[in-house]
Parts: C-alpha cells; sequence; structure tokens
C-alpha cells in the first residue's frame, strides 16, 4: 500500500515535445526533489529528449546525477569562494555572480549571472569594466538573467533582457550565448530576431515538467478503516469524533510531503479571505486535507503521522474500503512518492 505518482507517459512526453518546439535551445532544469519525479527520472527524460545540457540547483545535486546524464551539467547555485569542494567532472558548468567569483574558478566552465530586477543575485553594471581580465582566466559559456514571475509594475521582460544585452555589447564582451529563464515564447522569438549572432536558451523546469496538469496524478492507497460514533475518542491525542462516521488511515505522510505547503503570494481579495478563513478552522483543529473521497476534499482527523494520514469521513458519505485510492492534490516540489506508475 502506498502514495503512488501515476504518470500518462505519452501524454506527459507529448507536451515535453511541444515545450521544446516552443523553445528552441531549450535547457531542461532538474533541481530539489526533481519536481516530484526524481532526479534519475528526469535525467533520462531530458536524454530522451535530446538535451545536450540539463541545468540542476547544487553541487550536490550535480555529482547525484552524473551518472544518469552524459551531457553538460549547469549548476544553478553561484559559486563562492570556501564552498565545500565536491568532486565534479569536466563537463559541469558553474554559474557566478561576481567578479571574485569569477576570479576563484580559473580554469572552470562558467556562466556568468547578471542581476536582474529579483534582485537575488548577479554581477552589476559597475562590475563590468572589471570582467575582461577576469575572464581570461576562465572558460565563458555565457551570460544569464534569471527574471521574475510576476511584472506588477507593467515593465517588459524582453526590454530587461534588452538593457543588459546593450550593456554588455557596450562593454565588448562576448555575446554568443545568453541563458534566460522565465520567458514566453513569444518574448524569447522577439530577442533572438533583435540578436541573431547570439543564441537566447530558456532554462525551464515547472513549464516543462509539470505544465500538464492532466498527465499526473497522486494517489494514497486505504490501509485501514475503523467506524467511529460521535464522542467517541481517537487518535494520539484522544479527540473525540464530533460525529458519526469512518476514521480512514490512507498512505502519505509527513515524511512523504503531505500536510506540508510552500508559502503564496495571494492577489486579490477572495484568495486573502480564504487564507483567513483556513487559519481560523486550523486554530480549532480542523485542517482540510489533500485527499478526496467521493467527490469531496476531506478533513485530517488529526495531524498527518509520519508514513500515513487518519482522515474523518462522515456517515453519509460511502465508506471506503481497504485497497482503494484517493486522489490527493498534491504540490510535486515538495512530495516524495513511494512509486512511480507510468500508464
Amino acid at each position: 500500500m502506498a502514495l503512488t505518482l501515476y504518470v500518462d507517459t505519452a501524454r506527459w512526453r507529448a507536451h515535453h515535445k511541444h515545450v521544446q518546439e516552443q523553445f528552441p535551445g531549450l535547457v531542461p532544469v532538474c533541481k530539489g526533489n526533481g519536481y516530484g519525479f526524481g532526479h534519475e527520472r528526469l535525467a533520462e527524460e531530458a536524454t530522451r529528449l535530446g538535451s545536450d545540457v540539463l541545468a540542476v540547483g547544487t553541487t550536490y545535486e550535480a555529482a547525484r546525477i552524473k551518472d544518469f546524464f552524459g551531457g553538460d551539467l549547469l549548476v544553478l547555485t553561484p559559486y563562492r569562494r570556501g564552498e565545500e569542494p565536491v568532486p565534479l567532472p569536466d563537463r559541469v558548468v558553474r554559474s557566478v555572480s561576481s567578479i571574485d567569483g569569477v576570479y576563484g574558478l580559473v580554469g572552470a566552465r562558467v556562466v556568468i549571472e547578471v542581476m536582474s530586477s529579483m534582485k537575488r543575485h548577479g554581477i552589476s553594471e559597475q562590475d563590468l569594466p572589471q570582467l575582461h581580465a577576469a575572464i581570461e582566466n576562465v572558460r565563458l559559456e555565457g551570460f544569464a538573467i534569471h527574471l521574475p514571475l510576476d511584472r506588477t509594475d507593467g515593465s517588459d521582460a524582453v526590454e530587461e533582457v534588452i538593457g543588459w544585452m546593450d550593456r554588455l555589447r557596450a562593454a565588448r564582451l562576448p555575446l554568443h550565448t545568453m541563458f534566460v529563464s522565465h520567458l514566453k515564447a513569444d518574448e524569447l522569438a522577439r530577442l533572438q530576431q533583435q540578436f541573431p549572432q547570439t543564441r537566447f536558451r530558456a532554462r525551464i523546469g515547472t513549464r516543462l515538467w509539470l505544465g500538464d496538469h492532466e498527465a499526473t496524478e497522486y494517489r494514497g492507497a486505504v490501509l485501514d478503516v475503523t467506524r467511529v460514533a460521535k464522542g467517541e475518542r481517537f487518535g494520539y491525542r484522544q479527540q473525540k469524533a464530533a460525529s458519526d462516521g469512518f476514521l480512514v488511515v490512507v498512505a502519505g505522510g509527513t515524511s512523504h510531503g503531505v500536510g506540508l505547503e510552500a508559502p503564496k503570494a495571494l492577489h486579490g481579495v477572495m484568495p486573502r479571505a480564504k487564507g483567513v478563513a483556513r487559519a481560523g478552522l486550523a486554530t480549532v483543529n480542523r485542517n482540510l486535507s489533500p485527499f478526496v473521497w467521493s467527490g469531496k476534499q476531506r478533513w485530517f482527523a488529526e495531524p498527518p503521522h509520519m508514513q500515513v494520514s487518519i482522515l474523518f469521513v462522515p456517515s453519509d458519505a460511502t465508506e471506503p474500503k481497504v485497497g482503494d485510492e484517493l486522489v490527493a492534490h498534491l504540490r510535486h516540489t515538495t512530495t516524495q512518492f513511494d512509486r512511480i506508475l507510468d500508464r
């Protein structure tokens, strides 16, 4: 009995091909938990796509994935002097976001990140005069810019990239390749048309692996079902059942990421109101689970355990049976499955 990730493989891969066609020179991203699929599986899919480069988050991820992917590996986290050395092959390319970082990677293959409106990391316009000397002792693979997802000020992503292209060109720095993130297909095409001598390569993870929501589905298997009467005590904390119903033990607990949620940016009155309502219910131990039964998302009977969750299903609903599977609305990037099944 397991928490299973089901994949409609043909549909999933058709989506990959569609994204690849939209973004020529696509660089797939495989970081964190592999977007819910795992590093080994995404390395296999990147190879199937014919990718020559796979982007990973850290040097530790590069060390793990190097045995599953034969092309170049681009580490997205910038190099910092004093970081723990990790043995890596020459096909690993390091991101750098400072002049000091460039000087610290003599002989290495590097991609230099420029500071975008994200303001996360990157070299500044004031750093450009020093770059000529700094890049003499590295193998420059190109520049990169990581753009924000939302532009609430109405600014144009393409114009931001063009601004940096003009600055780099004015500084007489090599512009054979520019790696970009969070651009639309038409925006990438505009840039490629305006700068035909530069190869623009989109680094894409979420849109590539998770863009077709109907291609994947998590399901947790029912392990036990116990009937309870109103007022009867149960669970670790011996709470009382609010009404007659069933305690349903389902595969999927905190070790899988069930009950964990990344903070969300809320826009608009209704999402904020729902957030306040959820917080209010949580104060009285009412937390909605990600598991669905008989068309409804069911409540946790108590906080999820390490490998299972206990749900409360009221007596007016169909009684689940051991072996049934409940669809689970889980975030791929925070979920660890027991098994993955292609269908």
